[in-house]
């Protein structure tokens, strides 16, 4: 199966070799933590981060051995096939398959952990204080 870029459409263009586990989180948060990566202390140690079609999640690489230890509320860590999705991916993927929001070649190999889950946190005190004002 092909897709218009004359590959699986299950698999974003252009990931980093060998690399490495996904943290997915709410697409609302994810946003709100990739804009704090980028402009903190380490805004240049945001990694390659994903986005499904349906606009739902984000996907932020991280380096291997991350899911053993991820405990942050709300997001999931998983190991994958080095292409950034899970090794038992669903025979049928959804139409056009998932595509990156920062592709590989514009940021590091992978998102720094501890840099993810501090970032994570502050997203989501920020949604709740948004949230609370309504």
């Amino acid at each position: 199966m092909t897709d218009s870029r004359g590959g699986d459409p299950r698999t974003p263009r252009g990931g980093p070799p060998g690399c490495c586990e996904v943290v997915t989180v709410p697409a609302r948060q994810g946003l709100e933590a990739v804009d704090i990566l980028r402009r903190g202390e380490a805004g240049d140690a945001v990694g390659p981060v994903l986005h499904d079609d349906a606009g739902c999640t984000l996907g932020f690489l991280v380096p291997p051995g991350t899911a053993a230890g991820w405990d942050v509320p709300g997001s999931v860590c998983r190991e994958t096939d080095g292409r950034g999705l899970p090794p038992a991916a669903a025979p049928e993927p959804p139409a056009g398959g998932p595509d990156w929001l920062l592709p590989p070649e514009e940021t590091d190999p992978a998102t720094d952990p501890a840099a993810l889950r501090e970032a994570l946190g502050e997203a989501q005190r920020l949604l709740d204080a948004v949230d609370g004002c309504r």
